[in-house]
């Protein structure tokens, strides 16, 4: 079956979907995005998600491209149309076409745009059970890292670098020696007294929604939890260090810059919160 993609009031073929040369999401970075993961028919985190959507709008002073409830219901008519039952969705909100000009244009209408993709649960889990390893980087970013934009150049750069070093992800770094957040992801640590470690939300990083239901769970078995930057000795000299995103829920780091965390395997905190996330998707 070939994919279908939402294109402003339309389902069209994936290859075929295009936006306005305009669009000032092409010319500008004019616009922000969600990804929310799908696991056996369920959106995971879908109210946080959205609700982290309408957030960016706002501080972009962009207009909704259409009330909620009709967005929720396209969202699901793409998943049916491309069969997606394990996998994600995107969704793309720009200010939409006009002449090019720095300036917001007056009365523009938001384009919005989405996309369906299914995802291998078995290669998910192979990745996780051998743990993947990071890089550091120094955080280059625009200061409002809160806002989910499209305008992820500076990320793009890192995640590259750890690309070309054989990395699965790049943790950056700010002026004062502190873990921001990967590329694409949450950072985390558990120190050696097992107490994990995460930076607090603000507008250096962004608030994911994994991380987000992942602390409430930890509220609810008791684990001993910090919200606070931590630097990159600690992140080298953890007991065990784990990421967290919308792709890759719980995911364990067995190497940072080229030394091994532990003893160079997925930990069994890091293991553990993987399964009781798998828990909370899967009820």
């Amino acid at each position: 079956m070939s994919r279908i993609a939402y294109v402003n009031g339309q389902y069209v073929p994936h290859l075929d979907a295009a936006v306005h040369i305009e669009d000032r999401g092409y010319q500008f970075a004019d616009g922000v995005y969600e990804v929310i993961p799908v696991v056996n028919n369920k959106l995971i985190g879908e109210e946080g998600h959205l609700d982290r959507l309408w957030r960016s709008m706002e501080e972009l002073k962009m207009a909704e491209p259409m009330k909620r409830k009709p967005l929720e219901m396209v969202m699901r008519e793409v998943l049916r149309q491309n069969g997606v039952e394990n996998g994600l969705i995107y969704l793309q909100v720009t200010r939409g076409v006009a002449p090019r000009d720095h300036p917001f244009p007056r009365d523009a209408v938001s384009s919005l745009v989405m996309t369906a993709k299914k995802t291998s649960p078995e290669k998910a889990e192979a990745k996780a059970a051998k743990g993947v390893s990071i890089i550091t980087v120094p955080d280059i970013r625009w200061a409002r890292r809160d806002i989910k934009s499209v305008s992820l150049l500076p990320n793009v750069l890192a995640k590259q670098e750890a690309v070309e070093k054989g990395a699965y992800e790049a943790f950056q770094v700010d002026e004062e020696g502190f873990i921001t957040e990967g590329s694409s992801t949450n950072a985390w640590i558990i120190t050696q007294d097992g107490t994990l470690v995460t930076r607090p939300t603000g507008n250096d990083i962004l608030a994911g929604i994994t991380r987000a239901d992942l602390l409430k769970l930890l509220e609810q078995k008791n684990y001993k939890v910090e919200l606070r930057p931590f630097t990159v000795e600690e992140l080298q000299n953890a007991r065990e260090v784990f990421l967290t995103s919308s792709s890759s829920y719980v995911l364990p780091i067995v190497e940072v810059d080229g030394k091994p965390v532990g003893n160079g395997h997925p930990g069994s905190i890091s293991n553990d919160l993987r399964g009781i996330f798998k828990d909370f998707m899967n009820n």
